[in-house]
């Protein structure tokens, strides 16, 4: 286990995690260039398109570092060709032509040809002070004697060489050229950079006598090593999670698998509130932390603020600040050699103190995480604690006493890759073709092989901030919305749900949530994931209320809140919010915080020209779209963490809405008494825009304190029954007319409003 480290990226939501791991791949070599995209390790569409990490995902890599006593013959080679430590030649340089290239591709864009992004990058080369010649006539040798010239677009630093092309994509021949052109001069690192496929295309190809290597290097940022001694080769495990804070259960389970993290803060941001609340995490996790300073290469960084910030809040010096470029890649590699030599490799295993002897023949793993497939059955995520797990292992399963043989094991690369073994200290899958709900739980732990060990301490179960509740658009779907829900509970152990049953909607089920975005997550999977189209109930939070009788009660339900409550205790959750943010902002937000009934805290001054303002408030004003508000006001400047506090007296009534005089238990929401008649009106306002007419007129009301408190009517569609009259007397028209008004009377006495499940959809997103 001495090669094998175990880490994650934590960090505030939009840090670069996703991009700062898609470099690590890339540079390790673990994705062929071919295969590599943006957010490589977010496998869910969703994910993609909103751009955040939602799920953690497990990868291993292989870190492959050299010796710094390398060997270059400078006859044979570019004067200084990789006379350092790093594992590329030029790395430094490579990186920042590297980001100017994609400079030049945002600016741009693609179609151009190659002499217009010539010109460009001349112009960014300048900028940026590096040394170039444009169309360098560079002598080809053969056998001693110039036989010819050859004229790369670029030549930078006398060092490397920049072949622009503007092709629909590039191949084998083109870099077979450039490899030749390498060959019979005195350069050996080229760029071969296209324009003109869908995307910037950049090849790294090397010719390197010194290193006895005749080969090809085009990788992407990989290269031939040929004979250069290496130091033992690192198996880095390495699980991405998410940044959002309705995400944070997902992080807490990924730090109990891992002995360090990245601590990653954004060099144009600074320190966040969320970044200190993952960094808590990570300490109490008692895991090794790493900081790190992103996005250096962005033009509004301010890398010496944030590094000397993220040094005094973890308590290092600054030059254990590691500082990178998720984009060009600069100082990865460095970040890289640091993980293996700062984080400390696995402890315990078969011959740690106290295990069984009974491990030679079998091992304990830690449960953290699920899939599933329909074919396999469940899936489980494993960190292996002790001894070893083979396929055909004969497996129980600590907590639900299920025996079952693994048909699979393996590792994350990131893509499923099957193995033999699963050793002590590695992160890797079982499949264990289980298909029946309620026997795999997170935080279990699976004994294989015989092995004769206590389960290990699993994970806190999570609490529900946000109650909903989901039901189908068709009773008969209710089977299907079950699987549905216990499938996505696999991988998303942060989700609860009970069957709950409703007079209008029918039966369905009441579900917990950790906020407002893992509800809205959860909804738009079933939907992509399992073709459900659950009608959602708008969303709730818990409350405590004590009746006549002194009975406590946990109600969830706005449905189960009593209508008339002046003679009961009714109390709720508070929270204390901590939110950091330039001075300049501190009106605008401290108004916000009064509107959501907010208790004023300290204030701390940064030394960035940044502060932070602490306060408390109930759960549910922070539940009312406080976030997006918080954004709004501060120009997206602020960051905002939370905790949860003690419970207090709560000031909060039931509002019902009625549509055709029909309670709709879906639209019933508990609200602030003192806002009730405000969020009344604005509820049958934005229903009375989102609703679709009837044939019928159609009377939309909010009631609360048992009176009606606002009212909207919808007009009927109207049928132009005479239009097929061409003449005659006018009574012809007044008697269609008449009898048309009578049967619109007659079907809105016995009318049903059938409510499409967007509608909810739409209620729930307008809220706050």
């Amino acid at each position: 286990m001495t090669n094998i480290r175990n880490f994650s990226i934590i960090a505030h939501i939009d840090h670069g995690k996703s991009t700062l791991a898609d470099r690590m791949l890339e540079i390790t070599g673990t994705i062929p260039a071919r295969k590599m995209r943006a957010q490589v390790l977010d496998q869910m569409d969703l994910e993609r398109e909103r751009g955040i990490t939602i799920k953690m995902q497990p990868v291993r890599m292989l870190w492959k570092p050299q010796h710094a006593d390398r060997r270059i013959d400078a006859d044979s080679t570019q004067t200084n060709a990789e006379a350092d430590t790093t594992e590329f030649l030029y790395k430094d340089l490579t990186y920042k032509i590297r980001g100017i290239l994609f400079q030049v591709r945002k600016n741009l864009g693609l179609g151009h040809k190659e002499s217009v992004y010539h010109n460009a990058l001349e112009i960014e080369f300048r900028k940026a002070g590096i040394s170039f010649e444009s169309k360098k006539n560079i002598s080809i040798q053969y056998d001693g004697k110039s036989i010819g010239l050859y004229q790369p677009d670029f030549v930078i630093e006398n060092k490397i060489l920049i072949e622009l092309k503007a092709l629909p994509e590039i191949g084998k021949p083109q870099i077979e050229q450039l490899w030749a052109y390498l060959k019979g001069c005195d350069y050996t690192l080229a760029l071969l950079a296209n324009y003109g496929s869908r995307d910037l295309e950049i090849k790294r190809v090397v010719y390197d006598t010194a290193r006895d290597s005749s080969a090809l290097s085009a990788s992407g940022l990989r290269e031939s090593a040929g004979s250069v001694n290496q130091i033992e080769s690192s198996v880095l495990n390495l699980i991405d999670t998410p940044g959002h804070i309705d995400f944070s259960y997902e992080v807490s389970r990924a730090l109990t698998a891992v002995e360090g993290v990245l601590l990653l803060v954004d060099a144009t941001q600074g320190i966040q509130a969320q970044t200190l609340a993952t960094l808590s995490m990570a300490r109490t996790a008692g895991c090794v932390i790493i900081p790190v300073v992103s996005k250096i290469d962005a033009s509004a960084a301010r890398i010496p603020e944030v590094r000397a910030e993220v040094a005094q809040v973890v308590g290092v010096p600054e030059e254990d600040v590691f500082l990178v470029s998720g984009k060009t890649g600069e100082g990865v590699s460095d970040l890289l050699a640091g993980i293996t030599r700062r984080i400390p490799p696995p402890s315990g295993g078969a011959d740690s103190p106290g295990t069984s002897t009974s491990l030679s023949t079998g091992g304990r793993a830690l449960v953290f995480d699920f899939s599933y497939s329909e074919h396999r059955g469940i899936i489980a995520y494993v960190r292996v604690t002790d001894g070893s797990i083979r396929a055909k292992d004969v497996m129980v399963f600590s907590a639900a006493g299920k025996r079952m043989t693994a048909s699979e094991v393996g590792w994350f690369a990131p893509e499923m890759k099957q193995t033999e073994i699963l050793r002590a200290g590695e992160i890797g899958y079982i499949v264990t073709g289980i298909k029946e709900p309620g026997v795999a739980l997170v935080g279990d732990t699976i004994l294989a092989g015989g092995a004769r060990l206590p389960a290990l301490p699993g994970y806190q179960t999570p609490r529900p901030v946000v109650w909903a509740s989901l039901y189908p658009e068709n009773q008969n779907d209710f089977p299907a919305l079950k699987q549905a829900l216990s499938r996505l509970h696999l991988s998303d152990a942060a989700l609860s749900f009970e069957e709950d049953g409703s007079a209008i909607l029918g039966k369905g089920f009441r579900c917990g949530f950790l906020g407002m975005l893992h509800m809205e997550i959860v909804a738009e999977r079933l939907k992509r994931e399992s073709g459900c189209h659950p009608i959602l109930t708008a969303p709730s939070i818990t409350y405590e209320v004590t009746d006549e009788k002194g009975i406590v009660s946990d109600i969830i339900s706005p449905v189960q809140f009593p209508e008339d409550n002046n003679s009961m205790l009714v109390r709720e959750q508070w929270v204390k919010v901590s939110i950091i943010m330039p001075p300049s902002h501190l009106s605008p937000v401290h108004q916000l915080l009064y509107e959501h009934e907010a208790v004023m805290g300290e204030t701390h001054l940064f030394g960035d020209g940044r502060m932070a303002l602490s306060a408390e408030m109930p759960l549910r004003e922070l539940m009312r779209g406080f976030f997006d508000r918080l954004k709004s006001v501060s120009s997206g400047f602020a960051s905002l963490s939370y905790e949860f506090a003690d419970w207090r007296p709560a000031e909060v009534c039931r509002l019902d809405i009625l549509i055709a005089e029909e309670l709709m238990p879906a639209f019933s929401r508990i609200v602030s008494s003192r806002r009730v008649e405000e969020e009344a009106r604005s509820s049958v306002e934005r229903l009375s825009e989102v609703l679709p007419r009837q044939l019928f007129v159609l009377k939309i009301q909010a009631k609360a304190k048992g009176r009606i408190i606002a009212s909207r009517t919808l007009s009927a569609m109207r049928k132009d029954v005479t239009g097929y009259l061409y003449g005659g007397d006018v009574t012809r028209k007044k008697k269609l007319l008449e009898k048309q008004k009578k049967g619109k009377e007659r079907r809105g006495e016995h009318a049903r409003v059938n409510i499409p499940p967007d509608i909810f959809l739409k209620m729930m997103k307008t809220d706050g």
